[in-house]
């Protein structure tokens, strides 16, 4: 008897022994250590990237010369100011080099709150890893090839077609561009945002299934924001992939929410019995 109920408080106590402990200094000491790796990985990556920072403008300025050619117009870009130059060639290196320390980066993200976590929870890093670095950047090349191209040709064709010639700075140029694919690169991890508020047992599948029309308005809102053109079929091609995305999160959070989870492990556990 004496055996009978040691082994249901030996089976609590090995799970509890699975959740690492840390004090609130551990933690923080645990966070300094985190951010100090992120941004050594990122000045790591921000100098090689300024060492390569010509041919990444040639990859930034494409899409306007593209644009401009098509309207018959010079592609020459134009700066008001000396520094800006050297000003821009900083800031893609700094961006580039966040784009390529991305991997990194949610590692350190992962490892930092790893210790809260069940052993068997852990297992899900690569999954993790795969699945923000993939919707990161895939929110990046989006921009890149489909939102900025669109949104640059109705831009200049429209003041083409008013008889104007445009006159574009390197610094406008560079702010539109980055905002964009920054802003979609951020726009495409809300699978993981959300994951990790149904993980924690904030929001649940059937919450965010009831409110998807107050979220498809928040999404045009966003779209009309981030968007440079005020045209409802550019908004339309911004919203459409935070749509897909959201409905995508749902199946997420119904996944990795705890009922779910508490579900599956009592069905392995009958089915082990």
């Amino acid at each position: 008897m004496p055996e009978l109920v040691a082994e249901p408080q030996k089976r609590q106590l090995d799970n509890d022994e699975q959740m690492a402990t840390m004090g609130l200094l551990q933690h923080l000491e645990e966070l300094r250590r985190r951010v100090f790796y992120s941004i050594i990985a990122v000045g790591v990556c921000f100098g090689v990237s300024w060492y390569k920072w010509e041919a990444i403008y040639a990859l930034m300025r494409a899409p306007i010369e593209f644009a401009l050619k098509a309207h018959k117009m010079p592609t020459e870009l134009n700066f008001t100011n000396p520094t800006d130059p050297f000003n821009l060639s900083l800031k893609l290196a700094l961006i580039t080099g966040i784009f390529i320390a991305c991997p990194f980066l949610l590692y350190q993200v992962w490892m930092f709150i790893s210790p809260g976590l069940y052993r068997k929870e852990k297992r899900y890093i690569l999954p993790f890893l795969f699945m923000s670095v993939g919707l990161f950047l895939g929110g990046g090349f989006f921009g890149y090839k489909v939102v900025f191209p669109v949104a640059l040709d109705f831009l200049i064709g429209t003041g083409a077609n008013a008889g104007m010639r445009p006159i574009i700075t390197i610094t406008e140029y560079t702010d539109l561009f980055l905002t964009i694919l920054l802003g979609l690169a951020l726009i495409f991890e809300l699978p993981i945002v959300l994951g990790f508020a149904g993980a924690m047992g904030v929001v649940n599948a059937k919450f965010l299934a009831k409110h998807i029309r107050g979220a498809v308005l928040i999404f045009f809102v966003f779209a009309a924001i981030l968007t440079p053109t005020t045209d409802i079929m550019n908004m339309s091609i911004y919203a459409a992939p935070m749509i897909l995305l959201y409905l995508l999160s749902i199946g997420v959070v119904w996944l990795v929410h705890p009922k779910q989870r508490r579900k599956r492990r009592e069905k392995r556990e009958q089915q082990g019995q």
